[in-house]
């Protein structure tokens, strides 16, 4: 699966304000909901916060991939939140995270789960990759730099 087919131009958002961890993952839940009426935005912010709970999806250099199992969700859904300034989110460096990509699945999608967040997480670990999505600014640059190919 490529990241074209999870993620739109239109699930780019940037200049997103932060806060907290939960703060900005309740205003993720609400953007994306605002897209697919048939998700509730406080069970997506529940189910993200429960697998926070489980181990923080910070994976390091300002980044995190926050990711759940959706009710209602019937196929994946990636939105790309860049922050107006780093939030803590007990990333494994300690450092703020300001790049988030929010990865939504279906409940019985478990193998295209995990090959989606393999490919996001490789794709963040290109410091060249990190780097054009922080200097775009506009939804269109950030989105071409998440689905170029490397």
């Amino acid at each position: 699966m490529e990241l074209a087919e999870i993620i739109s131009p239109q699930r780019v958002f940037e200049d997103v304000p932060g806060g907290s961890k939960k703060k900005v993952l309740e205003t993720a839940a609400g953007l994306i909901a605002q897209q697919y009426p048939e998700l509730d935005p406080n069970e997506l912010f529940d189910s993200l916060i429960s697998r926070e709970k489980l181990g923080s999806t910070g994976l390091g250099k300002g980044i995190a991939i926050p990711h759940c199992r959706a009710q209602h969700c019937n196929n994946v859904i990636g939105a790309f939140i860049k922050l107006e300034s780093g939030v803590d989110f007990d990333s494994i460096d300690h450092e703020p995270v300001d790049m988030l990509f929010v990865l939504l699945v279906p409940q019985d999608a478990h193998e295209e789960h995990l090959n989606v967040l393999a490919k996001i997480a490789a794709m963040f670990n290109d410091e060249t990759r990190r780097n054009t999505l922080r200097n775009a600014h506009s939804s269109d640059s950030i989105y071409d730099a998440l689905v170029t190919p490397v």
